[in-house]
């Protein structure tokens, strides 16, 4: 970790339906790095089973980013995405709470915490959540991005930014585009 980093971590939460809270978070990561931030990303709902735009660039900067998921709910049946995230929330609570980060980007926690088709409490309990930003350590940074933030989450976040959306092309049936989406 870099000896002029702020040692007041913070907890910041992107949510709304717009487009742009993922963007907003790699912008962040983006900064970070080039302050000689040490980061590491988890998404909670992509698959690995795709390649992201993303990844790819942020790779290339020596930053790991990690798809937990197997996508949307609607592809993969309950049982499927509830071991994912089994599997996936203990891996990133232990990066958060290692130190070894300055700052953790757990993308589309909030959409994994919004999942009511069928239970996650047991998997992914928001209590752990809460406790993860209560007890993190104080120099680490920490963004959760996703629609339908918990109440709960935002507050107690230091930043808390709801994107919007005004007009989307995909209401006028443009599917996502390469390198805007993905």
């Amino acid at each position: 970790m870099s000896q002029s980093i702020n040692r007041n971590g913070l907890t910041l939460v992107y949510t709304g339906h717009g487009k742009g809270k993922t963007t907003s978070s790699l912008g962040l990561a983006l900064r970070g790095i080039g302050r000689g931030f040490k980061v590491k990303i988890y998404q909670f709902i992509k698959s690995p089973e795709r390649t992201y735009g993303e990844q790819i660039a942020l790779k290339k900067l020596g930053v790991e980013m990690v798809q937990l998921g197997i996508g949307f709910t609607w592809t993969k049946t309950p049982e499927e995405h509830r071991e994912a995230l089994k599997i996936g929330w203990p891996k990133a609570k232990e990066a958060v709470m290692s130190g070894e980060y300055d700052l953790v980007i757990l993308d589309e926690l909030n959409n994994a915490l919004a999942i009511d088709k069928f239970p996650i409490d047991d998997v992914l309990p928001l209590n752990e959540v809460i406790e993860l930003i209560k007890n993190k350590p104080s120099h680490v940074h920490l963004v959760i991005t996703g629609r339908d933030a918990k109440q709960e989450i935002k507050d107690i976040a230091d930043l808390v930014s709801v994107i919007e959306a005004e007009k989307h092309y995909y209401n006028e049936g443009v599917p996502a585009v390469k390198g805007i989406e993905f």
